[in-house]
């Protein structure tokens, strides 16, 4: 009996780990892809990892969604529509009609992880 619970436990320690390693690799993928999305659309043209240029550096804008349950889904919104006056009186156009959602979605996630 002592065997079998011991193989068992054995067997969720092992399945949690394999279950971590795998979040950790779509997390670093995630980011690393968040990056190349970031540069292939443009988005380094008005914004930078820690500095503001035209639009807020990625790092302010995490701060600002910080403990935000819906973060994710706000920005994507923010990403896909564009908005205006939330960062000063340049508006951020929309991005909706040239990147999809998935890679909307990658990037919000990327940017809210720079914090």
């Amino acid at each position: 009996m002592e065997n079998k619970f011991t193989r068992v436990a054995l067997a969720c320690v092992a399945a949690a780990g394999i279950a971590a390693l795998s979040f950790t690799a779509t997390a670093s993928y995630a980011a690393g892809n968040g990056a190349e999305l970031a540069t292939k659309n443009g988005c380094m043209a008005c914004h930078s990892l820690d500095k503001k240029v035209l639009g807020p550096a990625f790092k302010d804008v995490s701060k600002k969604y910080k403990g935000n349950a819906d973060a994710v889904a706000a920005l994507s919104k923010k990403i896909k529509d564009g908005s205006t006056g939330v960062w000063g009186p340049i508006p951020m156009p929309p991005n909706g009609p040239k990147v999809s959602d998935a890679d909307i979605k990658v990037l919000a996630e990327w940017v809210l992880a720079t914090n």
